[in-house]
């Protein structure tokens, strides 16, 4: 699915560059679910931002897939990323003016499906993930676990090829930090390509692969076992996290 040659991304301050990302090769396959580690400012972060088109500055190839990013400009890059990626922040980022089942129809306006459709996709997955009864509330109504589940909602009802989350249970306390990462695990098994930026050694059990970097270095990569699957498990629906 995606594939990095020599990816590099430098910030300039006066007359000195600092370097965040130093010749990243990477391939992340159909399917995996990845966890990008290492200490602060090690460039986790920035590579997510690279994978998820919202950095144009870094140099070297990045192919999406047969597209070669790295040729694209700014408005087929962003027409890409409305595609076929989900991004997950750690700060929600909902929008306070809207309701949940607004904030959930956001990626779909972007896209030309009929009101109709865009209303029954929202529909959709507001009952898989349970949280119909919070349809028309607006986010400062909801506790910060229902909150990451309205942005992971968000981030998958268009159905993306690729999830990208950045430290996605850091404000969750442990009970909803699980919750959030079994639904990963249930959306991974369900053909989601999952890529997350984590400090939580407890978080990175659920996905099947390390990459650590260092210094903008990619110094490590190693597959984890597979993790147990529970005996009765519902990939269609979620369980409702953090009630309030």
């Amino acid at each position: 699915m995606i594939e990095l040659k020599n990816v590099e991304r430098s910030y300039k301050t006066g007359h000195t560059e600092t370097w965040v990302l130093r010749r990243i090769g990477l391939t992340i396959k159909e399917g995996e679910f990845v966890t990008f580690m290492g200490p602060s400012g090690a460039g986790k972060s920035s590579l997510l931002n690279v994978l998820a088109l919202l950095d144009d500055g870094w140099l070297g190839e990045y192919w999406f897939g047969e597209t070669p990013v790295h040729s694209l400009n700014r408005k087929q890059r962003a027409d890409l990323a409305r595609q076929r990626i989900g991004m997950v922040f750690q700060s929600y980022h909902l929008l306070d003016d809207l309701t949940v089942a607004e904030n959930i129809d956001l990626p779909l306006s972007y896209k030309n499906f009929p009101a109709k459709e865009r209303q029954g996709m929202v529909a959709d997955i507001l009952d898989r993930f349970q949280i119909v009864a919070k349809k028309d509330l607006f986010p400062s109504q909801l506790s910060g676990g229902q909150q990451q589940l309205v942005g992971i909602a968000r981030a998958v009802v268009h159905a993306p090829a690729l999830l990208l989350a950045d430290e996605p249970t850091g404000n969750l306390h442990s009970t909803q930090a699980r919750e959030i990462m079994e639904l990963f695990c249930q959306l991974n098994r369900a053909g989601t390509t999952i890529v997350q930026v984590t400090h939580s050694e407890e978080n990175a059990r659920y996905g099947k692969r390390i990459v650590e970097l260092r210094d903008g270095w990619h110094t490590r990569d190693e597959p984890l076992p597979a993790k147990p699957t529970p005996e009765k498990t519902t990939p269609e629906k979620t369980t409702e996290v953090g009630s309030k």
